[in-house]
């Protein structure tokens, strides 16, 4: 119903498969598609391949040991692996690597700033996530107004083995997931349009007070904060 913007209108949709046709006009890939895993792992593999960059919304290598798993508030060091991985895939420029699945993206930081001083030892969670993380709206899927779906596919698994990676650490060119918290997850589709929301129930080693988890979160600053990015022009 209206114009497209003039800075849009001469971009071309493109065949991503066309990997030698596309790596010639961009700097790195933004990979988000909805394949069978091991063709997402195949595709992303060869733009790594072709020494782009890649910078991964899919779950198909997450589990893959030497691809990063960052959120830049808590592991930008896991950048270090990337360049076992260059071994591996016989690059100079090109990588992988993924976001963590949005819904552990709730609470996981949450968590975070208390685990050096307090230990975690047990998590049990319950996410309730928006339909925006299906990729849907209310117009295009009506059946979920006034409805909730108690199971998501696969969501549970990645919800437990997820941030034990985030908290890993790296040897011998891979990630090891940590050994602890030990985590429980129950994952529910929920009829809310956009933002995840968790339920956390969290056994300490070392119990901390309200107040004292206030203080940590509020003090918290990760290294995504320090940063100093050029202001905007005017």
């Amino acid at each position: 119903d209206w114009p497209i913007p003039q800075n849009i209108r001469p971009l071309i949709v493109r065949d991503a498969s066309d990997v030698e046709g596309v790596t010639g006009d961009v700097d790195f890939v933004f990979c988000a598609v909805d394949m069978k895993k091991d063709e997402i792992r195949a595709l992303e593999d060869a733009y790594a391949k072709s020494e782009t960059p890649v910078v991964s919304n899919n779950s198909a290598h997450r589990g893959t040991p030497d691809v990063p798993m960052i959120v830049p508030e808590l592991n930008p060091q896991h950048a270090d692996v990337i360049e076992y991985q260059r071994r591996r895939l016989g690059t100079k420029v090109g990588f992988v690597t993924v976001k963590p699945n949005c819904s552990i993206q709730s609470y996981v930081p949450a968590l975070h700033p208390l685990m050096r001083d307090y230990g975690v030892s047990k998590c049990l969670v319950c996410t309730y996530q928006a339909i925006s993380g299906a990729g849907k709206t209310f117009e295009t899927w009506p059946e979920m107004v006034d409805n909730c779906i108690p199971y998501i596919g696969g969501e549970e698994e990645k919800s437990e083995k997820e941030p034990l990676k985030l908290w890993g650490h790296i040897e011998n060119g891979q990630i090891v997931p940590a050994d602890k918290p030990s985590i429980t997850a129950q994952c529910l589709r929920v009829a809310c349009s956009d933002g995840h929301m968790a339920a956390v129930f969290v056994s300490f080693d070392k119990k901390p007070t309200m107040e004292e988890i206030k203080e940590k979160w509020a003090a918290f600053s990760g290294p995504a904060q320090e940063l100093k990015l050029p202001s905007a022009p005017k």
